[in-house]
């Protein structure tokens, strides 16, 4: 019997890499824009050392490099801080996502590479800034041009961002996310909330309250631990309404952002969810995106400027 045939190596014809605070993602691209290999490791911005990027790039996708060939990669996220790859500064809105001429060129030692890393948007009043969204943004318009209306990019550091004649107008920061986990796993409340299960009656409930009342926020969590010692308040429930009080809250100070809108959500399946049942309650009927599909797009067309030559 005949041994089974290896399979082909992979030789893209670009690659394109998301590298967040906790992930490094990487997807190897045909010259149709298929994708013929995906990777991914832990080896995110909190994990990295000054002097290690190519290293863990390499660990990662070595084997899709040919020799004799430089192989251009496209780069997203906090690789292009001041703590990243190298900085790829700022460009202020209001303007595009993309522009040609923009992308910082990464140092590296292997021949095989070309490393380009995308510059993430800055607001100056109110201050703001965001890496890695702006990509994202990108490959929505890519396939949505002509909208105008409000993006949701929910995650650790939530984005409201205005879109008009298909720039990024404005857009503000909520630290939603982040708040969440660190209240759900460092403070009182770690002993109340499960880290699984769902309650969406509780969640619900949870939202409106913090709508209605944001200033109770602060008291609102607290009861949670307090139910739990007092009514044995399910732990699911207590996670349901710790999310809940969280987005309500950010839904009441985003309402300049949101009311009267059209809204599209952009981001991972789950959080993404939690945001469109609590906008379908204030009459909104927002649509979805994934994440990594606008992200993978929006790199895309940063590979079209590069391939370009502009």
């Amino acid at each position: 019997m005949s041994a089974p045939l290896a399979p082909a190596p992979v030789r893209p014809d670009w690659i394109a890499v998301d590298w967040g605070t906790s992930r490094l993602r990487a997807w190897a691209l045909d010259a149709e824009g298929g994708i013929a290999a995906e990777a991914s490791s832990d080896a995110g911005m909190s994990r990295m050392e000054p002097g290690g990027f190519e290293a863990a790039l390499l660990a990662l996708i070595g084997d899709w490099l040919p020799p004799g060939r430089v192989t251009p990669v496209l780069a997203c996220g906090m690789v292009g801080s001041r703590q990243g790859w190298v900085q790829a500064p700022y460009r202020a809105v209001p303007c595009t996502p993309l522009v040609a001429g923009s992308f910082a060129e990464a140092p590296v030692q292997d021949p095989r590479l070309a490393v380009h890393i995308l510059p993430g948007l800055s607001q100056p009043v109110p201050a703001d800034v965001m890496r890695g969204e702006e990509t994202q943004i990108a490959g929505f318009l890519a396939g949505t041009p002509d909208f105008d209306g409000v993006l949701c990019l929910p995650g650790t550091h939530t984005k409201w961002v205005r879109i008009s004649a298909g720039e990024v107008v404005s857009f503000q920061t909520f630290m939603t996310g982040e708040l969440f986990a660190l209240l759900a796993n460092q403070s009182v409340l770690r002993h109340s909330v499960k880290t699984a299960g769902w309650s969406d009656d509780a969640f619900a409930m949870a939202v409106d309250d913090a709508l209605s009342r944001p200033d109770r926020l602060a008291a609102r969590l607290f009861a949670l631990r307090a139910e739990g010692l007092l009514d044995d308040l399910p732990p699911e429930t207590a996670r349901a309404r710790l999310s809940g009080a969280l987005i309500g809250a950010e839904l009441a100070a985003a309402k300049p952002y949101w009311l009267g809108q059209e809204i599209v959500i952009i981001g991972a399946e789950e959080v993404s969810e939690a945001y469109a049942a609590a906008l379908t309650r204030q009459g909104l009927a927002p649509q979805w995106v994934s994440g990594d599909t606008a992200a993978l797009a929006g790199l895309a067309a940063a590979r079209g400027l590069l391939r370009q030559g502009k």
